[in-house]
């Protein structure tokens, strides 16, 4: 079953619950049904192996229902974790050709940020319904934590990762 014909199902039948409550007066729990059609949609996927997104849209920096180790992320990059967990050890960036950004996003899933300890670093976590546990024991449950180690200095060169987790969980670790 294609999600193309689950959701044109699912609003030909909500089209119809909601004819029959205008029409007849008959009221239905419509965002009741709602949830529990789509869990049951993602509860068949995950039983069959098959995951949301379409083989190709799954990119090089994504992790989709699995889990992935990244040793040498990339400048620049997005990383993102949906029901699955990354690992991301920046202990060996190279700071010489100035800042290194990167993006950690997770949804449903867990993240481990690895970095060193020496080394200049400023984390700015958004977290909802979620945990990011920075290393100097920060939280961020629902808003935002910031964490820079001692080394940090904005006008040199530093490792600056913005983390953005959505039930789920982040841990920053020193190495």
């Amino acid at each position: 079953m294609g999600a193309g014909l689950f959701w044109g199902a699912f609003l030909v039948l909500l089209g119809v619950s909601l004819v029959i409550k205008v029409v007849f007066n008959v009221d239905f729990p419509l965002v009741k049904i709602a949830i529990g059609a789509f869990f049951i949609f993602l509860g068949v996927k995950v039983l069959f192996g098959k995951v949301l997104i379409p083989e190709g849209k799954v990119g090089p920096h994504d992790t989709v229902f699995t889990e992935k180790v990244y040793n040498n992320p990339e400048k620049g990059k997005e990383y993102n974790v949906v029901f699955g967990k990354g690992v991301y050890d920046f202990t060996n960036v190279d700071l010489s050709h100035g800042d290194f950004h990167a993006k950690v996003g997770t949804v449903f899933g867990g993240s481990v940020i690895k970095i060193d300890e020496n080394m200049p670093v400023r984390i700015d976590a958004d977290a909802v319904f979620a945990g990011a546990e920075l290393p100097d024991g920060n939280t961020a449950v629902f808003g935002s934590s910031h964490y820079r180690t001692d080394s940090y200095n904005p006008d040199s060169a530093a490792l600056i990762i913005k983390v953005d987790v959505v039930f789920g969980g982040v841990q920053v670790v020193r190495r």
